[in-house]
């Protein structure tokens, strides 16, 4: 069922590609489900890995005296920082797919 999921590269993780669960038999709503808590629990590890970054784009930053390079910086955290938003936003999707699921 992985067919029903589309790698993100911003996100660096795979999303559901899915209009309506319901056009699936229970079993795949199932696998396509069990799939989506496999890709879910990977979810805070990504996170994690992009907070290191901020913090070290962070690092940088505060002893960084070139103005452009300054703001590059910024730009670069801000991004990072949309990145988990979204991230959490599509931690949270679960709940909707797993009640879709279940009626």
């Amino acid at each position: 069922m992985k067919e029903n999921f589309t790698f993100d590269d911003r996100l660096g993780i795979l999303i559901p590609d899915l209009k309506d669960l319901s056009d699936f038999s229970l079993k795949d709503q199932e696998e396509i489900l069990l799939n989506w808590e496999q890709i879910r629990g990977s979810i805070p590890d990504r996170i994690r890995d992009l907070e290191i970054q901020i913090n070290q784009k962070q690092a940088l930053l505060s002893n960084e005296s070139n103005f452009p390079r300054s703001c590059k910086l910024n730009s670069e955290i801000a991004e990072l920082a949309s990145i988990i938003n979204d991230l959490w936003l599509w931690y949270r999707a679960n709940e909707v797919l797993s009640t879709k699921v279940h009626h």
